[in-house]
């Protein structure tokens, strides 16, 4: 027998042992940033899984609960910079800024969030400092993608209420968000897109086992009061920060 003919009959064998073919696998499952928060509490276990959209490039957010009267109950989660008031570029003066971490004003960063923290605080808006910042127990840097998120509520909370997250990304411009739109207003002019407001209620007597945040407005633009906008046609790639948002709440026997 030849070398060639030989060596493929060898191959030929070697594919029959191993099955004919060798399958290719290819791991489409997302990689998750595990984050954990505020588990020295007791209240209930709640655990929040975030999958990036398209357009995500290091957002800030915060995520909350409060009743379906729209009380606040307390923050879970907020990354740092605005958690702390420092951001990855720090401010000389309006509209100059140091390529370098520093203090940063920016009530519209996440303005829906900041009004509805200062019910617990009586600052409205509320917005962390570094004299003032949020627990550490509740932040951490900003996840460069997919993140999971575990934490845990102070107390016991109600048999309904609604958690929510709002995200923001700076400098988020579009064909209606532009960079003259509001050319005096400073505010505006860090973030552009507003702030996007995603929500969920949770019914801890149903059946279901997860949940599906879904935006349901946006923020001022530039951080001047603490309402909710509805419409939403005017945002693009700010509602492409989060592809999808799924929760899991830890079932309490009443």
């Amino acid at each position: 027998m030849k070398p060639i003919q030989l060596l493929f009959s060898l191959s030929s064998t070697l594919l029959i042992i191993s099955g004919c073919t060798l399958p290719t696998v290819k791991d489409t499952s997302p990689s998750f940033t595990i984050i954990q928060s505020n588990l020295d509490q007791q209240g209930t276990s709640i655990t929040i899984e975030f999958h990036k959209g398209k357009a995500h490039n290091h957002p800030s957010l915060a995520i909350w609960l409060e009743d379906l009267q729209g009380n606040f109950i307390q923050t879970l989660f907020a990354t740092r910079y605005v958690a702390t008031g420092i951001y990855g570029y720090g401010e000389l003066a309006s509209g100059k800024w140091k390529p370098e971490p520093g203090r940063a004003v920016r009530p519209a960063s996440l303005p829906y969030w900041l009004h509805k923290r200062g019910q617990q605080t009586g600052r409205i808006p509320d917005l962390p400092t570094p004299e003032n910042p949020l627990p550490d127990a509740l932040t951490s840097a900003t996840p460069t993608g997919n993140f999971r998120l575990n934490t845990r509520a102070d107390r016991t909370l109600p048999r309904q209420f609604r958690l929510l997250m709002e995200i923001n990304q700076p400098w988020d411009s579009n064909h209606y968000w532009t960079n003259n739109k509001f050319p005096d207003d400073y505010n505006y002019n860090t973030s552009l897109q507003p702030a996007v407001v995603y929500a969920a209620t949770i019914d801890l007597d149903s059946e279901i086992d997860e949940y599906h945040l879904n935006p349901i407005g946006h923020s001022h633009w530039s951080g001047k009061n603490g309402l909710l906008y509805t419409n939403l046609t005017t945002l693009t790639t700010a509602l492409q920060i989060a592809d999808r948002i799924i929760v899991r709440v830890e079932r309490q026997v009443p």
